[in-house]
């Protein structure tokens, strides 16, 4: 039931992120293009995620448990810290060179376009590096303490 709930979810977020453009790295970065031919409809896409997250944490939240788990899987961390800040900016700056966010390039990869196996063939690439970076600073920290 889980694994079906998964892909019907996963689905429907596809279709969304088809359906309003941001699987489309033209009409992105055209939104990152303040100076010149700017297209706002991305805002708009966006506050209205974040207005039916509101709305929607408001409701579930008041839940003792997720209906396919045990429970809430939340963050509980506050603080910001280098690897957070740093791994917002990478995001940031890659989704504003390729015009792809993980989100929207999954989707995408249907279409078979070479930019966009590159893009999540780049992402996996950086995946792994960050994995094994976070290991190595890891274990030199262990050796120093």
């Amino acid at each position: 039931m889980r694994v079906l709930t998964s892909y019907l979810i996963g689905l429907i977020f596809g279709v969304g992120i088809s359906i309003s453009g941001m699987a489309n790295p033209a009409k992105v970065l055209n939104f990152f293009d303040v100076a010149g031919t700017w297209d706002p409809s991305l805002a708009f896409v966006m506050g209205g995620a974040l207005v039916v997250t509101f709305i929607g944490y408001r409701f579930i939240l008041k839940r003792s448990a997720p209906f396919l788990s045990a429970r809430f899987q939340l963050p509980t961390r506050r603080d910001l810290d280098l690897p957070l800040i740093g791994g917002s900016a990478v995001f940031g700056v890659g989704w504003g060179i390729a015009g792809f966010c993980p989100g929207g390039a999954l989707p995408a990869l249907g279409t078979g376009r070479t930019d966009v196996l590159v893009f999540v063939a780049a992402l996996l690439g950086g995946i792994i590096a960050a994995k094994l970076l976070q290991a190595k600073l890891t274990n030199r920290a262990q050796a120093q303490a």
